[in-house]
Parts: structure tokens; C-alpha cells; sequence
């Protein structure tokens, strides 16, 4: 018995209507997407030890440090001591503008120093980490349309803070043998 078999033409497929939509829906997504800038700040953690000499040769230079603790900045040069120190806000916010008035200040002094030295306790927030360091790092100037960023200390060491020195206060009301 002879077994009949039925030609089956081949399907054609029509892709003229998806290239049409394609054509469409590229040119509206490249137009539409959000294209972000990230920015990269170089920092150098700092050394596990320096050295007596390389110390003597920096004495006569200022070595910046603004350490972040929960109630206050404290801006100090790491030789000289305690330059000011700046309480923060009500909502425990520092207050950077007060900052970055006074790292102008020290810079006027000290123009050809490039370095500072951020140092912050470990519950320390991200964001309140990058306000401080862009505080010591740029001046931001709106001239009209314009705005220029003018280098303060642009390199930026960040480090652990050294704990809290207890006052003299809290130091009484715990007592001797505390």
C-alpha cells in the first residue's frame, strides 16, 4: 500500500511588523534612559606606623584632622591640638557650613598644603562621612550661571577616630575607682 504524503508548504515569517516596532521603541528608550555620573574620590588609608624622622621633617607643615564624633567636629592640626571644635546641629546633623568657613580660613594660611586627615567613629553614617570630606575637600563658588569648584584639601586621608577623652565632669559623677 502506497503511503500518501501531503506537501506542506514552508511558513513564511513575517517580521516586518516587529522590525517596524524595534525601529520605534530603540530611538524612544535611548531618549528616555538615565544615564548616572559616578564620581571617584582617590583616598589613601593611612599607614600602620611612620617614622620618628619622617614626623621631624612634617613639624613645620600643617597636618590637618577633623574628627566626626556623634555631638561635634573637632578641626585640629595633629601637632598644634584642638584648632576649633564645631557642635552639631539639633537633629545631630555637624554643621558643615561652619566647616567648611573654617578649612577656608586654614587654607589661607596654609595655601600650598594638598592634605587633611578625616577620621570618624565607627557608628558614623556614610552620609554625614561625605558631607564632612566634601566640606574639606572643594569650595563650591556660584558666580550667576556658573559654579566653580575651587580645591581646599584635596587629598584626603580617612581613618578611625581615636575614642572620646572622658571630661572632667562625667569623670566625677562616675566616681573613684570607675
Amino acid at each position: 500500500m502506497r503511503v500518501r504524503r501531503l506537501k506542506k508548504d514552508v511558513a513564511h515569517l513575517e517580521v516586518t511588523a516587529f522590525i517596524n516596532l524595534i525601529v520605534v521603541l530603540v530611538p524612544f528608550l535611548l531618549s528616555t534612559a538615565v544615564f548616572t555620573r559616578l564620581s571617584v574620590v582617590d583616598l589613601s588609608l593611612p599607614t600602620a606606623a611612620v617614622s620618628p624622622a619622617v614626623e621631624r621633617l612634617q613639624v613645620a607643615t600643617l597636618q590637618l584632622e577633623v574628627v566626626i564624633r556623634a555631638d561635634a567636629l573637632e578641626v585640629g592640626d595633629r601637632i598644634g591640638g584642638l584648632i576649633q571644635r564645631i557642635p552639631s546641629d539639633a537633629q545631630g546633623r555637624p554643621d558643615t557650613d561652619a566647616l567648611a568657613r573654617l578649612v577656608q580660613a586654614i587654607k589661607q594660611k596654609y595655601p600650598a598644603q594638598q592634605s587633611a586627615t578625616v577620621l570618624a567613629q565607627p557608628e558614623t553614617p556614610y552620609e554625614r562621612l561625605v558631607a564632612v570630606m566634601d566640606a574639606v575637600r572643594e569650595q563650591i563658588v556660584v558666580e550667576g550661571p556658573q559654579v566653580r569648584h575651587l580645591p581646599l584639601f584635596p587629598m584626603i586621608v580617612v581613618g578611625d577616630a581615636p575614642r572620646a577623652l572622658a571630661t572632667p565632669t562625667a569623670a566625677a559623677r562616675k566616681g573613684p575607682g570607675a
